[in-house]
């Protein structure tokens, strides 16, 4: 397994806040319009434990929550990918209106397959990361 982790990144807001907007993924639409996710994934489907995207040249891939820490972890795993992968959602609150969130994710990449993506997956999972603080921020 390969581990990609994204930076620390800060959202202002409480923790029990931020994980119910997490936790339920019918509230990450918002995140649909932005730019640069819209460039990267098309056909952004959701519903409260899964989202599934299309991305060029790979196909669809979608993930679903399996298990849900109240407050602290949100993870998931992939569905309809030809590789298995997980991610996990880390909250920790510092302070209050003070959360911080960490994105990790874990592949079983073929050392090919490794070659092509791994610098576009250490990017991706910090963008990723960078979506949710500022969507998650601004709403706070």
């Amino acid at each position: 397994m390969t581990t990609y982790e994204s930076d620390i990144k800060t959202i202002s807001s409480n923790e029990e806040v931020v994980f119910g907007i997490l936790s339920d993924l019918n509230n990450l639409k918002r995140i649909q319009d932005n730019p640069e996710l819209a460039d990267k994934a098309k056909d952004i489907e959701f519903d409260a434990d899964s989202v599934s995207f299309s991305v060029d040249g790979f196909g669809r891939i979608g993930f679903r929550i399996i298990d849900r820490e109240p407050f602290k972890t949100i993870k998931f795993g992939s569905e309809h990918a030809p590789i298995q992968v997980n991610v996990w959602v880390q909250l920790k609150q510092v302070a209050e209106n003070d959360t911080r969130m960490k994105l990790t994710l874990k592949a079983e990449l073929p050392a090919m397959i490794k070659m092509m993506v791994d610098k576009k997956l250490k990017e991706g999972i910090n963008k990723i990361a960078d979506t949710i603080a500022t969507a998650l921020s601004a709403k706070a």
